[in-house]
């Protein structure tokens, strides 16, 4: 009798085991997966062609004005020849000159005649305003635009490197300044090998980079 109570159990659990092993993965599936609302819930925020907060915008700068709940003001926008944006009910605003930071000061002050506390949020996306050249024997000689804290090294690889005849040894900076040309020496192989890295000056607008 004992015995046939026995394997009448083993019986018994044996034909339970799949019922609990279904049971046990409906739970697992059932279980709600935040991961890709979390996911869909976030946003990255746009970045601009530079991150300096104190970048003056210049002439043919191209800037985002973003204005928060007015799609019809905010908008992507090239700076004018004469320095200024148009925009929606302020019509000429003067840009170049500021920083985005003052622009969107400006741009809010104006707006409050038209719009209910105005949220304005201003962003380089494209400097063309500031250039630098690279001249001689580069791959890719001609302008280019000059980024925040670009040093000789920076503007030199923006010309996609050296041709076969170039004198990396010779090369030199032209600026002016004080209505005169002054000439300043970079050694390119020095640099690279880390040598002489005062050569390596930060470049300002209208350098010319001569790689001879």
């Amino acid at each position: 009798m004992i015995k046939e109570l026995q394997s009448l159990m083993v019986v018994t659990l044996l034909a339970a085991m799949p019922m609990l092993a279904q049971q046990d993965g409906s739970k697992r599936t059932s279980q709600p997966d935040t991961q890709p609302a979390a996911q869909a819930g976030s946003s990255t925020p746009q970045r601009g062609a530079t991150d300096d907060p104190n970048y003056v915008i210049g002439p043919q700068d191209v800037i985002d004005v973003n204005v928060w709940k007015e799609a019809d003001i905010t908008r992507t926008i090239p700076v004018r020849p004469d320095g200024k944006i148009s925009l929606p009910l302020l019509n000429d605003v003067q840009a170049a000159g500021l920083t985005p930071t003052q622009l969107g000061a400006q741009i809010t002050a104006s707006l409050k005649k038209f719009v209910t506390d105005p949220q304005v949020t201003v962003i380089v996306t494209a400097i063309n305003s500031q250039r630098i050249y690279v001249l001689g024997e580069v791959t890719r000689p001609g302008a280019f635009p000059l980024l925040p804290g670009t040093t000789v090294l920076r503007g030199l690889s923006s010309a996609g490197g050296f041709t076969q005849f170039a004198k990396m040894k010779g090369i030199y900076v032209l600026r002016l300044e004080n209505g005169k040309q002054v000439k300043y020496p970079f050694n390119y192989k020095d640099v690279v090998n880390g040598k002489h890295s005062e050569q390596d000056i930060v470049l300002k607008a209208g350098d010319t980079i001569v790689v001879p």
